[in-house]
């Protein structure tokens, strides 16, 4: 059985600049600022459950 250990989820900071964008500006389509979300959420070191439980998503959505 795979381990469910987690994996750092290591950014540039020129990827988490244009993340934070996408997920702060008005005019970015709403899939794309969730998913913006979530990466950075992941990237500061959170559980898929804490991201999910954060944004008030499904664990699945945040997983998948």
């Amino acid at each position: 059985m795979p381990s469910s250990k987690l994996l750092p989820l290591v950014l540039s900071d020129n990827k988490r600049q244009v993340l934070d964008g996408w997920s702060r500006r008005r005019t970015t389509a709403q899939g794309l600022a969730v998913r913006a979300r979530i990466v950075l959420a992941c990237a500061e070191g959170a559980s898929n459950t804490e991201v999910a439980q954060q944004l008030r998503l499904s664990r699945t959505t945040v997983s998948t």
